[in-house]
């Protein structure tokens, strides 16, 4: 039967309005991804977006965008904004705090501005974290690589440690009929045989050593080792003979007591006695490690891990030993650090984007380039991760795996800026002192009681004990 034409129009007026209805509830019933639940809720979908600033070079950066693209695919309501700072970082980040311009997570840098702006309780404590995650804990990373304000309070972790070896020129040693060094800690030189090789392989424009009578000091062809005056090469020698930059109380400036200054001598005396070190006026004239032991400028030189990637590209015979040992081997391990800012609306997925930025697959190619070590530790322990970074690479020769791998887990000191509080005020006395030092015009001895009375009212404490 057909209905009348009034009465079809009044049915489809009313089915109409009934699909708009349902269409409306149907609507309102789904989860609207703008307002769902709450940020910082884990497995939450809210759409949000987390800003981030690093420095580094365009190498250094790669792998953290290759961290962002794993992060937000496995995130796929989370965007992250990179902000890339190529100069004057800790300017314009902290000029962005200042502003209420703030990230919600940064590379932040522990002898800098970091310390500062933990005190004002910029940071959140890590710890937290790192107390309740499934994946990562102190236990699984690198020793050494968490910054704290206080004991339990964690204010950054590093994305990539780094420690310092004996580098040097394979052929060198070959054509003087030396013995190249140890790569096995438990064999590593002690100092005075490692000076007796540097005086060996110190060579003059007339052929003379260092251990000949008649070598010319003021005519050096070659160096045997060179050792930087930074505070990161020479605290290799300081931790290895005992002592500190401050003392185990954190009440007492240590650079003048006995073990310190023992240290700092003997680095000086490389230079002004034994001449088998450039002094820093002579290191003018040579060149970055990979180019200096390439020309043979220099047979050994101490330096941070990262120069495996300069002496890969430079194509030469290269190794890496351990470094000398005063009493106990001892490294240095230093490395930058990612801080999640308190004022973050997501703090768990900001903590999840850390977790990312650690994660060694997304920074594999800066690893194998010799740059960067991982921060987890099962990738030192486990062979086949352990492969993955060390195995069939040029920049990771046959003494790597004893002489930094080794070494870095069971020999590592924390860098004094994660430890001595006021750090920088300390060392901006210190320094101008120790060149005295290293130019042969005072000892060690004098040169750090002169300046102790102003560096000890600049002592703070330790960061690492309750006090």
């Amino acid at each position: 039967m057909l209905l009348p034409r009034k009465s079809v129009f009044i049915t489809l007026a009313l089915i109409l309005m009934l699909a708009a209805v349902l269409s409306a509830c149907s609507k309102s019933g789904t989860a609207s991804p703008e307002t769902s639940a709450p940020s910082g809720n884990a497995g939450s979908k809210e759409n949000i977006t987390l800003r981030m600033t690093v420095w580094g070079s365009p190498e250094e950066v790669a792998p953290y965008k290759k961290a962002i693209q794993n992060f937000e695919a496995k995130h796929s309501n989370v965007k992250v904004e990179l902000q890339h700072i190529a100069a004057d970082y800790d300017t314009k980040l902290t000029t962005m705090v200042a502003g209420n311009d703030v990230p919600d997570i940064a590379m932040m840098e522990s002898g800098t501005i970091a310390f500062p702006m933990a005190e004002q309780g910029k940071f959140y404590n890590l710890q937290e974290f790192l107390d309740t995650d499934a994946d990562i804990s102190p236990d699984t990373l690198v020793p050494n690589i968490t910054y704290s304000l206080e004991p339990g309070n964690v204010i950054g972790i590093g994305p990539g440690p780094e420690s310092f070896g004996l580098f040097y020129n394979e052929d060198i040693f070959k054509e003087a009929g030396i013995e190249p060094p140890p790569s096995n800690v438990a064999d590593a030189w002690t100092w005075d045989e490692f000076v007796e090789v540097a005086k060996k392989l110190t060579v003059d424009t007339n052929g003379k050593t260092a251990a000949d009578p008649d070598f010319d000091p003021k005519k050096i062809k070659q160096y045997g080792a060179n050792l930087s005056t930074w505070w990161g090469v020479y605290s290799n020698f300081i931790y290895s003979n005992g002592g500190d930059f401050i003392s185990a109380d954190g009440k007492t400036f240590a650079l003048n007591q006995p073990e310190a200054v023992e240290a700092l001598q003997k680095i000086a005396d490389l230079m002004n006695v034994h001449h088998v070190s450039p002094s820093p006026v002579q290191s003018k004239n040579i060149p970055a490690t990979n180019v200096a032991l390439q020309t043979k400028k220099v047979a050994m030189t101490v330096d941070g891990q990262w120069a495996s990637a300069g002496l890969a590209q430079s194509k030469f015979n290269f190794n890496v030993g351990v470094m000398p040992v005063m009493k106990e081997p001892v490294t240095t391990v230093v490395c930058g650090m990612f801080s999640i800012f308190k004022s973050t609306k997501h703090p768990q997925e900001t903590w999840e984007l850390l977790k990312a930025l650690l994660d060694p697959e997304a920074s594999i190619d800066m690893l194998t380039a010799g740059t960067w070590m991982p921060s987890p530790k099962d990738w030192y322990t486990d062979p086949v991760l352990l492969a993955k970074w060390t195995e069939n690479l040029d920049a990771r020769p046959s003494g790597y795996k004893e002489a930094i791998v080794d070494v870095i887990l069971t020999k590592g000191h924390q860098t004094p800026t994660g430890y001595v509080k006021n750090f920088n005020n300390i060392m901006d006395l210190v320094n101008p002192a120790l060149d005295k030092v290293w130019l042969g015009q005072q000892t060690a001895q004098a040169a750090m009681d002169s300046i102790a009375v102003k560096a000890q009212a600049q002592i703070k404490g330790r960061r690492d004990i309750k006090e």
